[in-house]
This record gives structure tokens, C-alpha cells and sequence, in this order.
């Protein structure tokens, strides 16, 4: 029994259950966001004649169970400039002079929210005898047939991130970091990171041809996912020691992987990752690297400032942990020899 107590100490079966928690959480986490997607309001445009856009629109929003989220527009070049902005996944062109409409859809933003609306809309159309023909304006490349190398580019660049944060605390024989070593750590992480995005770039770009093109852009966006995992890796060690990492890699991969968008966009997971999912870096990481490979950078903007305050947060927790550490231990230090002194 000694023996046992020797190789397995409280604080080990600690670890161990922590370990179980997120290897539990992980399983719920991926299963309950990817085991039954469903439609929930995508975004649709509509162009068609007045005389049937009204009841056409009020047809499509209510449909059971909410499907598709349908706004009208004048015309087929509003239309397709809202697909290729990222504000609609697909736009209905109905064409009064035939039986047959056109369906546009962008499916490098993301075949699995193409394939729904598309279903959706075909299915109403045999009701009514009308053909939809799709036509895609913006496919994914050949190497990116699935349109998930920018999910797995970034789960890369957010894994390594907070992994080499994690290094860097177990090399120092995992004790909290003082104020100097925090500001060491948090400048070795920015080499890193641009070492990191210029990797990855040249694996998806140059090596595997998965997604051509915008290498400087993509070298930029992923040293700005490594160098915000790895701050938020650090802020969070900084905090609470070896349990931070388990809070890293539940933040990252158990609730931002499954959320993200890269496998299913949100308007088909279920309303908690869907909520969450653009909130956090993997969502956010995701959704720069595909609008700025396949759409000119539309609609990164709001990504852009994700990544920045995660990134920001972590230097700021990180620097403010270590710096209220310090200042504790030089009061504890201040205060020993009053409390040592005999009294007279």
C-alpha cells in the first residue's frame, strides 16, 4: 500500500482526474456539436418578381423548425455581391418566365451550409414543379476539396501555440513565473509565432497547394493565432500552475475546435457552440483564413479584433499575475523579520 501511495501522490490522482474530466469533456463537446446538424436559420437572399416575393418570403421563414432565414433583394448583383461579402450563403434567383430558378452559393465558405440550403430550397421546389440548377461562384481549390484546410490549418497554428506556452512553464520545472520571466516567455512566444505562421502557410500553400495564394496573409493571420494561444497559455499557467493548461486546452480544443465553423457553420450546430463558436480564437482564426483565401478578406474584421483581444488579455493576465505574485512575496519577505523580532 506504501508503495501505491508513493507512485500515485494525491496531487498525481488530481492530474489524472483533470485528465479525465477533459477527455470526458472532449467526447461531449465534439459528439454534441457534430451528431445531429441541423438547419437553423441560414441565411438566404432571395431575388424575385414582386408579385411572389412577399408570399414567397413568408413561405421560406415558415418552414418547421426554422430552416432558412430569408432576406429579399432587388436584384441578381445584390444578390451575388451579399454571397461573396459573407453575408448569405446562398441567393435564389427566381425566374418568372421559366419553371427553372438558380441557386448561387459559395461553397468555399463552407459545402456543409451549401448542401443544406440547397436541399432545403429543392425540396420546396418539387413542391411547386420548379428545377433549381446551383451554381457555384466560389468553390473550394482542388487541394481543398472538403473546404477544411483552413479548420485544420488553424487547430495547428491554436495546438502549437498554447503546447509551446506549456514547454516553456515545464522547463522552468512548472513553478508560476515571476514578473521577468513572464515578459521573457511572452517575447519568446512572438518568434514563434511568426516562425509558426510562416509554416503553416508554406504547408498549405507551396507544399500541398491546399490553399494558393495569399501567403503573406496567411503568414500574418497565423502568428496571430500561435502568438494568442500561446499568451493565453501562459496568462493561464501564470495563474494556476499546471491546471491552467487543462483551462487552455478546454478553452481551445474541447469548446473552440467543435464550435469554430470549420466542419459545420453555426446556423447548423446547436445553439451553444453556435454561440460560442466566433467568440473564440479557433472560430474567429478560421473564419480570417477562409474569407481571406476565397472571399478578398470580406468580413474578417470582427475576427481580426477577437484574435487581437485574446491575444492582448493573455499579455495583460499574464503580466498581472505575475507582477501581484511578486508584490506578495516581497511583502511576506518585508514582513518576517517584524514578526521574527523578541519582544522587549
Amino acid at each position: 500500500m506504501g508503495e501505491v501511495r508513493d507512485a500515485v501522490s494525491t496531487r498525481s490522482a488530481l492530474v489524472m482526474l483533470g485528465v479525465l474530466l477533459l477527455q470526458l469533456g472532449f467526447a461531449l463537446s465534439y459528439m454534441g456539436a457534430f451528431h445531429a446538424p441541423k438547419p437553423h436559420k441560414v441565411p438566404i437572399t432571395l431575388v424575385a418578381p414582386p408579385a411572389v416575393e412577399q408570399q414567397l418570403v413568408a413561405r421560406l421563414d415558415a418552414l418547421p423548425g426554422d430552416p432558412l432565414q430569408v432576406t429579399p433583394v432587388a436584384n441578381r448583383a445584390e444578390a451575388r455581391a451579399r454571397l461573396l461579402d459573407r453575408r448569405t450563403d446562398a441567393a435564389l434567383l427566381v425566374d418568372p418566365a421559366s419553371r427553372t430558378d438558380t441557386l448561387l452559393v459559395a461553397s468555399a465558405g463552407g459545402p456543409s451550409a451549401t448542401t443544406a440550403a440547397a436541399e432545403i430550397l429543392q425540396e420546396v421546389a418539387r413542391a411547386e414543379q420548379r428545377t433549381i440548377v446551383v451554381r457555384d461562384l466560389r468553390a473550394p481549390s482542388a487541394g481543398d476539396s472538403r473546404g477544411l484546410s483552413s479548420f485544420y490549418l488553424v487547430l495547428s497554428w491554436t495546438i502549437g501555440g498554447y503546447l509551446a506556452a506549456s514547454a516553456l512553464n515545464m522547463a522552468a520545472g512548472s513553478k508560476k513565473p515571476t514578473l521577468r520571466r513572464t515578459l521573457v516567455r511572452l517575447a519568446a512566444m512572438l518568434p514563434y509565432a511568426f516562425v509558426s505562421g510562416i509554416g503553416g502557410a508554406l504547408i498549405v500553400g507551396p507544399v500541398l497547394d491546399c490553399l494558393p495564394g495569399a501567403f503573406w496573409e496567411l503568414a500574418g493571420i497565423g502568428t496571430l493565432v500561435v502568438f494568442a494561444s500561446g499568451a493565453v497559455g501562459v496568462a493561464l499557467q501564470s495563474v494556476a500552475g499546471t491546471i491552467g493548461l487543462g483551462l487552455t486546452i478546454l478553452i481551445f480544443t474541447v469548446l473552440g475546435n467543435p464550435s469554430s465553423g470549420g466542419v459545420y457553420p453555426s446556423s447548423l450546430l446547436p445553439p451553444f457552440w453556435a454561440a460560442i463558436g466566433q467568440a473564440l480564437p479557433p472560430g474567429a482564426g478560421t473564419t480570417v483564413v477562409r474569407n481571406t483565401v476565397y472571399f478578398d478578406g470580406n468580413a474578417t474584421a470582427g475576427a481580426l479584433w477577437v484574435l487581437g483581444a485574446w491575444a492582448f488579455g493573455g499579455v495583460a493576465v499574464a503580466i498581472l499575475a505575475a507582477a501581484l505574485r511578486g508584490k506578495r512575496q516581497r511583502e511576506a519577505r518585508t514582513a518576517e523579520p517584524v514578526a521574527a523580532a523578541p519582544q522587549r
